[in-house]
């Protein structure tokens, strides 16, 4: 009886370990915004997406966006956008901080993962290739390799940098 109840509470706690693994934590929004600003990242602003925002972030992140009211940093040319997208439809939504700088992307961060799979998007070596594109209509200037076995994530990444530069336009207006 003790051998069943201690082989059950281990296949509990492997349980449990394997729902942690699950939502990964790359970076904190804090440290996102310390690393691009410094110590002393400026106060947020608003961006409030009323309808004609609305339709237009809603064309490049492929559906409404969830949010009528969205926080973000500026200093100077430089803006931070923190905000969630869902890789495949049915999962939690996964965190990314971008910086726009000039109409580009300057740096692009997984802050974090919630999905199962696909969370090679968080390598420095994926992420490079989101830096420093433009929009093209409503996507990016460029090509980025797919990862085997992520592709849905893969197009999430390309959908949020290509809606931070939305986001970025709106605000400047």
């Amino acid at each position: 009886m003790k051998a069943a109840i201690f082989v059950l509470m281990m296949v509990l706690s492997l349980g449990s370990a394997m729902a942690f693994e699950l939502y990964k934590t790359f970076q904190t929004p804090e440290a996102f915004l310390a690393e691009v600003f410094g110590t002393n990242p400026p106060a947020p602003e608003v961006l409030n997406l009323d309808g004609g925002k609305q339709s237009e972030v809603s064309q490049v992140f492929g559906r409404s966006f969830p949010q009528a009211r969205l926080r973000y940093w500026r200093a100077g040319d430089r803006t931070a956008w923190i905000f969630d997208d869902i890789g495949k439809e049915g999962y939690v939504p996964t965190t990314c901080g971008f910086v726009v700088n000039n109409g580009m992307v300057e740096v692009a961060r997984v802050l974090i993962y919630r999905e199962s799979r696909g969370e090679q998007v968080a390598e420095p070596a994926f992420l490079h290739q989101l830096e420093g594109a433009r929009a093209a209509g409503n996507a990016l200037d460029r090509e980025v390799d797919n990862i085997s076995g992520a592709t849905l994530s893969v197009k999430m990444m390309e959908r949020m940098a290509r809606t931070a530069l939305t986001f970025d336009q709106l605000a400047s207006r």
